[in-house]
């Protein structure tokens, strides 16, 4: 899967340990940034991550900070974007689900590490359950 991920200097350091995950799988990513830990702002980094999503560049993006909020408000701006903060496994399951996220929005001040790589990859592997939610969904992707 070809996978766009970006941070703020708030979602750094898990922003590096899900770019290893997601190589190690196979999967093709582009990193838009941050590159470093020094402060900075959100939407320099989201957008390009939604835009790509929304392009069709990319089939799915990544976006992380302290809390993920933001990321996600930001990346929903973007038409055609479905972005779901997630702190847990159970959201992200549910944010694909149901909603059939595009991108995944996560806290790095709310998840212990020792769960990142299960919440990906729930988020990667749950399939949308599609039916009548799909044709509102893509009603709304129209617009």
């Amino acid at each position: 899967m070809k996978i766009a991920i970006g941070t703020d200097h708030a979602g750094f350091k898990y922003k590096q340990k899900i770019v290893k995950f997601l190589s190690s799988h196979g999967h093709d990513v582009k990193d838009f940034g941050t590159f470093d830990e020094l402060s900075c702002d959100y939407p320099d980094f989201i957008f390009p991550v939604a835009t790509a999503v929304s392009s069709g560049e990319y089939e799915r993006g990544i976006v992380l900070g302290g809390s993920g909020n933001g990321e996600a408000i930001a990346a929903n701006k973007v038409s055609g974007i479905r972005c779901a903060v997630c702190w847990n496994v159970l959201s992200a399951e549910m944010s694909r689900r149901h909603n059939d996220a595009n991108i995944l929005s996560l806290g790095q001040r709310m998840i212990d590490e020792d769960m990142l790589d299960k919440i990906v990859q729930t988020w990667l592997e749950t399939p949308f359950e599609g039916g009548r939610h799909q044709r509102r969904i893509e009603k709304i992707d129209n617009m």
